[in-house]
């Protein structure tokens, strides 16, 4: 099964006219020969004069206040489109990032907001603990950049000791896992790392960890996670660990929830406005994901 063209275009049309510019830019770039540029201006929308992003980086609030998790989805996003470069990290990213590591070497996860705006229940309860879902990719896009500051010894120390705490716990999360992947895959410790990605794999493969269930509704949703949340392409690290007969089931459910208006949805946003967001960030990392297997007709 691939994706027709009438419903690529009616994705395309529901992201064009519903969805923030930064997915809007990705979109192009992704799938109309856009130049990167237009990710870097949407991206740099978001972006604070003490070096953080926020703004909703991740609509769930609407409070412009610096968050780390935020300042990494941009980070991310420059590295997805091959925009990142040594100065960009080390000029317009580490300042910030300096400045919220805590005692442990790592940076928290999110900061309480400090003003009433908006948000989101579990923003409200943040405990500014050192997370290892925003240390660790950071961490990863240094080592991949062939950067060395002194800033990622401590760091390190901290990155693996939580994953030795932390283990199979998260391990739901489809979007903690590539994270922590990202420095797996870029750190020099290559022997930790393989025993890490294989425990990885084992911990994702356990009972319970999977939606099977592709009648739920929350298939694919947060804590209901499927085969491509993991393996969103054919070169994924832990592509291997699902059958193909598992990925082709998966390519095929996610094809047939397309909605009538294009998109493909969420239960996540406080407001209209913001379920629309989540939709357009469902959308494209959708159509990503098909594009990658090949399951959008040409």
């Amino acid at each position: 099964m691939k994706l027709s063209k009438t419903k690529f275009t009616k994705a395309r049309n529901f992201l064009l006219t519903n969805a923030r510019m930064i997915e809007r830019r990705l979109f192009q770039f992704h799938f109309e020969n856009d130049a990167p540029e237009g990710v870097f201006h949407a991206v740099y929308a978001y972006r604070n004069s003490d070096g953080g992003f926020g703004h909703g980086m991740e609509p769930d609030t609407a409070s412009p206040e610096s968050q780390p998790l935020f300042s990494i989805m941009a980070l991310e996003t420059l590295d997805e489109i091959g925009y990142l470069t040594k100065d960009i990290i080390l000029n317009d990213f580490m300042p910030y990032f300096e400045s919220v590591t805590t005692d442990k070497g790592g940076i928290p996860w999110m900061l309480r907001p400090k003003s009433d705006y908006p948000c989101a229940e579990h923003f409200k309860t943040v405990k500014e603990w050192a997370a290892l879902s925003t240390t660790a990719p950071l961490l990863g896009i240094l080592e991949k950049y062939n950067i060395d500051i002194h800033w990622m010894k401590n760091a390190e120390q901290f990155v693996w000791k939580e994953i030795e705490r932390i283990q199979e716990k998260h391990v739901f999360c489809h979007l903690c896992v590539p994270r922590r992947l990202q420095f797996l895959q870029y750190t020099r410790n290559k022997d930790k790392s393989v025993k890490a990605i294989n425990d990885l794999k084992k911990w994702i493969m356990a009972e319970g960890v999977l939606c099977k269930d592709r009648s739920d509704e929350g298939w694919g949703l947060y804590g209901k996670p499927h085969s491509l949340m993991y393996a969103p392409s054919p070169g994924s690290i832990l592509n291997p660990v699902f059958s193909q007969e598992t990925i082709n089931d998966d390519l095929n459910e996610l094809i047939s929830r397309q909605m009538d208006d294009g998109r493909w949805d969420t239960w996540y946003g406080l407001s209209e406005g913001m379920k629309l967001e989540w939709a357009g960030i469902q959308t494209l990392w959708t159509l990503k994901t098909l594009k990658n297997y090949n399951r959008i007709k040409n």
